[in-house]
């Protein structure tokens, strides 16, 4: 349960009421197709924010939903998972934002319908109105959806809090490059890191010269996704690459969500980077060992075993 005397870490961004359709066989435009209908919560940021609240870390999560029955299920399902929703905005008259999707009988999209309307209503003042939720955080967890509103939130209260990026994607993270120094700690991919350091990551000597760069511009603690090679990490004092070996592979969407919760679980429980990442590659592990975005049983506890069990590849560069 959310705790308000105890240090928290502030998790700020978009929630997604997913609605997506699975047809049995032969999709027929224009016809009803016979098949089921999933219903889910998502979003980068709110899918982090349940993560870190499932593995027991105090949690507040900042978003935006319409008052409709989407959004309330979403602050229903957020209580229940004893994570802080009680700062969002509720936009009387407007829908929670929303994905439809229709996928085919191999799994692939044939139509989606996206309704991101709300978000417009999180403007500069509403951030000003959150100020001190903001100043009085630990960490505070981004991500790379909407640059100007990101913009703002890193310069209005640099060095009042800690910051952690995710960029989210390659496309989005192109216009981040000169907020690189606000950061405390960034966690891109391959090619997201790529587009932030303006060279191409090909080897070893690549990927150092990419966590050198990032050093370089302010931040404290850098984390590049290198996909099954693993995740490469540098803090100034150590150096290396960590990866899981022998893992069992069922869906890999919200991986990379379920790895910077594991890195604000470290970071807010005072472990060294190392383990930082391990708690981060072990909750990606068992994120997608299941068809769910979030491991249904997703837990401190699980993670714990998860970690004794998986055979760890380590290669420390310095």
């Amino acid at each position: 349960m959310f705790c308000e005397k105890e240090p928290y870490i502030l998790v700020f961004g978009v929630s997604i009421y997913d609605i997506i359709g699975f047809t049995n066989r032969n999709f027929k435009p224009h016809d009803s197709n016979p098949g089921k209908v999933r219903v889910s919560f998502g979003g980068v940021c709110r899918n982090i924010a349940e993560n870190l609240a499932r593995v027991g870390v105090n949690t507040k999560f900042i978003s935006v939903v319409g008052d409709d029955e989407k959004g309330r299920s979403l602050l229903e399902h957020a209580n229940k998972m004893h994570l802080d929703m009680k700062d969002s905005l509720i936009v009387k008259g407007e829908s929670t934002p929303t994905y439809m999707a229709i996928l085919n009988e191999e799994g692939e999209l044939e139509a989606g319908i996206v309704d991101m309307k709300v978000t417009e209503y999180i403007t500069e003042e509403f951030i000003d109105s959150k100020a001190e939720l903001f100043e009085q955080a630990e960490y505070v967890v981004l991500d790379a959806d909407n640059p100007p509103l990101l913009e703002y939130i890193l310069k209005k209260f640099y060095k009042k809090t800690k910051f952690i990026l995710d960029p989210v994607s390659a496309a989005k993270a192109k216009p981040l490059k000169h907020l690189i120094p606000y950061l405390h700690t960034i966690k891109p991919n391959r090619l997201e890191a790529e587009v932030l350091c303006g060279f191409p990551i090909k080897n070893l000597e690549d990927i150092k010269r990419a966590g050198k760069y990032f050093l370089d511009q302010g931040v404290q603690k850098v984390f590049i996704s290198l996909d099954i090679q693993g995740v490469y990490y540098n803090d100034r004092e150590s150096e290396g690459i960590l990866k899981a070996d022998k893992v069992s592979i069922v869906n890999v969407t919200g991986a990379g969500d379920s790895c910077v919760a594991g890195l604000g679980f470290g970071f807010m429980n005072g472990l060294d980077t190392r383990n930082t990442l391990k708690m981060a590659i072990a909750m990606s592990v068992i994120t997608i060992a299941h068809a769910d975005t979030i491991h249904p049983d997703m837990s401190y506890d699980l993670v714990n075993q998860s970690m004794d069990s998986i055979t760890w590849v380590e290669e420390t560069i310095f």
